[in-house]
């Protein structure tokens, strides 16, 4: 096929939108206007305007027009409720209320606009509203583009959907003898003088599966054990298999039980352990969940649901011939489908609670983004993610100011103040080269962000590389390699789940596995935990690097796959870490040109704010290097940096479809590759810049997030030498020397000595 033809604006918009033909609101929302049958234009959700599309061609031509909404967010001071509906009530606008809850932020919607217009509304009348005494600030709702990260173009005809609904699946596939539902019961052993727990699952016999010997992991072992999973234990343990159909075909929940030389996601030890999601609350932010499917219905939780798109109570999804909204139902299914029914899968969490808010089939606002992630943050500890900005290698987009606040009040307020747990899809862009740290929802310090690998542990061909990626969870790989399996629209299920949004919901239920073993965990210590024991083994990535402290990261996987059984041992035993400080430092006289074809090398030193108490960093969690820069093509430009113990993260990796001219203005790259160095010293930036003019550097500030004090293997402890050690290192290349790797091999040696001198006197009285 030839180019579509020009998509012709009207020059006139009376009526907004009155020649604009869309069947409903979902096809408004699923980012295509039909000006005629003909002519299809899509949104650009970088920029919120127009654009022309074109079917065998990555040339798009841009029309500058914004679509705007009719509703406006203003913020007054004090958050006063009264203020707010006379305020609005004199400009002639209706108060929806607070965007989040007990904030200063209100949502205003016009009684005489339409519902979008592509022009924005009179200047006077933003100014009169600015000039009232208790506005701080005010602006205009646009629609932002926003996709679902799991529908991927197939590869080949063996990857398109199948799936299996539940009339055939109940009348065909439901095993015999059904007779009970296994139950977990919890078990109290005493063993080296502490008390553990474990599942005994009653089996269909009535009989029970048990522990054939006890077992206890020291605290003092958790690095070690953050090398390899303990197989020997995970083999003496005993599992009564569940009857749900397609248990068998969730290869990345039990696979070793065939397969010991492969990884999974060691969920089957961490419910050995006692922990199944129960008293854990998690909410898909997605098109909507089908509370009434049966997988899910007795795990759903009203409380934890809401539908932002029409503002009522109940999230169902709107159904089509196409079942476009099926995204939510499938997400929730991997977390919390009921175990043991006789229906579709298991949820890794299958005792939490799972709710839904229906976001994503309308037009999204940062005012709907707010909303959905503030939703009652003190009941819902997790909210999971599989969508973002568009993922095609030339976007550049993040929250706004309303969804940045949402992001602020959850960490600090949320879950009475241990902090909301939002986890978020890195992102599906490979085949566009995208990276993730150009989406600011996966770039935040607020987001757990989680990548995805093939079932032979192979990065997937959608997979973007980034350093902001904290973790992996299997998904959906090339021909051949199975994709994950789940609930699905109309009460049916589906083989075919991929991409990065069914790795999010994966890590979400593994999440809510660990916040069961410890309910004190707040949002980064669930972080610390996940780059303690996420595992590198048989993942392959040509990447992989020994950071500042000897941990094994990488741009496309993070820190390793997640294991859940791993996660809930050390959370068991897990001390809070305190709370968190932020050291800035700017790079002084940054203004600086970068000649086409060259790399500018800048060097800053820092001590980390050793003279402010409140904002002094020994040890790193999160860094961001905020860049300004302009470029005459953005996607020529790379940026790395590396860290004074030598760790060098790509922040920015050539992305050859970005051929917008606006540069970056105070992007926040972020990097956790350098989680437990230490921060003092002289940090690089270095950009290249491959295009054919020059680029120009306008500011860089280096922000650092971590702590005063060495946190340890099993999180803070202030009461021993541990919080007060000095971490040293001796970095030429891949070494690394930790005190406390020291102190434990040598009470290893004593033990081996000690074990040898009955021998010795034996031989010593023979002789």
């Amino acid at each position: 096929m030839g180019k579509k033809k020009e998509c012709r604006i009207l020059k006139s918009f009376e009526n907004d939108f009155k020649n604009i033909n869309y069947l409903n609101n979902s096809d408004f929302s699923s980012k295509r206007i039909f000006v005629t049958s003909e002519f299809p234009c899509s949104l650009n959700g970088e920029d919120n305007i127009l654009r022309e599309e074109s079917v065998n061609s990555q040339q798009q031509t841009f029309v500058p027009k914004r679509v705007y909404t009719n509703q406006w967010a203003v913020k007054i001071a004090g958050g006063h409720q009264e203020q707010a509906d006379e305020l609005a009530s004199k400009y002639g606008f209706r108060n929806l209320g607070p965007v989040i809850p007990g904030g200063e932020f209100f949502l205003f919607e016009s009684r005489t606009l339409g519902k979008r217009s592509l022009r924005k509304v009179r200047r006077h009348l933003h100014s009169s509203i600015r000039r009232e005494e208790n506005v701080v600030w005010l602006e205009q709702q646009v629609v932002k583009k926003r996709v679902k990260r799991d529908f991927l173009a197939p590869l080949s005809p063996h990857q398109l959907n199948q799936n299996i609904h539940s009339p055939s699946l109940l009348r065909g596939r439901r095993p015999p003898g059904i007779s009970s539902v296994n139950i977990p019961i919890l078990k109290p052993i005493i063993a080296d003088g502490s008390v553990i727990q474990h599942a005994d699952y009653v089996e269909n016999n009535g009989g029970n599966g048990e522990m054939e010997e006890d077992y206890f992991m020291a605290g003092d072992d958790f690095l070690d054990m953050n090398r390899v999973q303990d197989r020997a234990y995970y083999a003496r343990m005993k599992f009564s298999v569940p009857n749900d159909p397609f248990w068998k075909d969730m290869w990345y929940l039990h696979r070793r039980d065939d397969q010991p030389d492969e990884m999974d996601h060691n969920v089957k030890e961490a419910w050995a352990l006692g922990y199944t999601g129960r008293g854990v609350v998690i909410t898909i932010l997605d098109d909507g969940l089908e509370r009434t499917h049966h997988d899910l219905a007795a795990n759903y939780d009203p409380d934890a649901s809401y539908d932002v798109n029409d503002r009522d109570e109940d999230p169902m999804p709107r159904y089509d011939y196409a079942d476009e909204n099926r995204h939510g139902t499938r997400c929730a299914g991997e977390v919390a489908a009921v175990f043991n029914n006789s229906l579709c899968v298991v949820g890794i969490a299958f005792n939490a609670k799972i709710g839904g808010i229906r976001m994503l089939d309308g037009d999204v606002t940062d005012a709907v983004e707010a909303t959905s992630l503030s939703h009652n943050s003190q009941h819902i500890d997790i909210y999971s993610a599989s969508w973002g900005p568009d993922d095609d290698g030339r976007t550049v987009d993040g929250p706004a100011t309303l969804t940045k606040n949402a992001f602020e009040r959850g960490i600090t307020e949320g879950r009475q103040g241990k902090g909301s747990i939002f986890i978020w899809a890195s992102g599906n862009g490979g085949k566009d080269a995208d990276s993730c740290n150009c989406d600011g929802y996966t770039n935040s310090i607020h987001t757990l962000s989680i990548s995805s690998a093939t079932e032979r542990g192979n990065i997937p061909w959608y997979s973007e590389a980034c350093s902001s990626t904290l973790a992996t969870a299997y998904s959906s790989g090339a021909s051949g390699e199975r994709m994950i399996v789940t609930t699905d629209l109309r009460d049916s299920c589906t083989k075919t789940h991929t991409g990065t949004s069914a790795s999010a919901p994966l890590a979400a239920g593994i999440a809510a596995l660990t916040l069961e073993a410890n309910q004190n965990l707040g949002w980064r210590d669930l972080q610390h935990i996940v780059v303690r024991t996420a595992k590198p083994v048989n993942l392959r990535a040509g990447d992989w690097r020994l950071n500042g402290i000897g941990r094994n990261v990488s741009h496309s996987f993070g820190y390793g796959l997640l294991d859940a059984g791993a996660m809930v041992r050390l959370a068991k035993v897990w001390r809070n870490v305190p709370k968190s400080k932020k050291c800035r430092a700017i790079y002084p006289n940054p203004y600086k040109t970068i000649p086409r074809g060259n790399r500018l090398h800048l060097q800053l030193y820092t001590d980390v704010c050793a003279d402010k108490r409140d904002n002094h960093v020994k040890y790193l969690e999160h860094v961001q290097a905020i860049v300004t820069l302009s470029a005459p093509k953005r996607g020529d430009i790379q940026i790395y940096l590396t860290s004074p113990r030598g760790t060098r993260s790509t922040l920015l990796a050539k992305r050859q479809r970005d051929t917008s001219r606006t540069g970056f203005k105070d992007w926040a790259f972020m990097t956790t590759h350098n989680w437990g160095e230490s921060a003092y010293g002289t940090w690089s930036l270095e950009i290249d810049n491959d295009g054919l003019d020059d680029a120009e550097l306008l500011k860089w500030e280096l922000v650092l997030y971590g702590t005063d004090v060495f946190i340890g293997p099993t999180g803070f402890e202030p009461s021993s030498a541990l919080s007060e050690r000095s971490v040293q290192t001796s970095h030429n290349g891949d070494s690394f020397t930790d005190s406390g790797v020291e102190q434990r091999s040598i009470r290893w040696i004593l033990v081996f000595i000690a074990s040898l001198l009955p021998l010795l006197i034996g031989l010593l009285v023979l002789s």
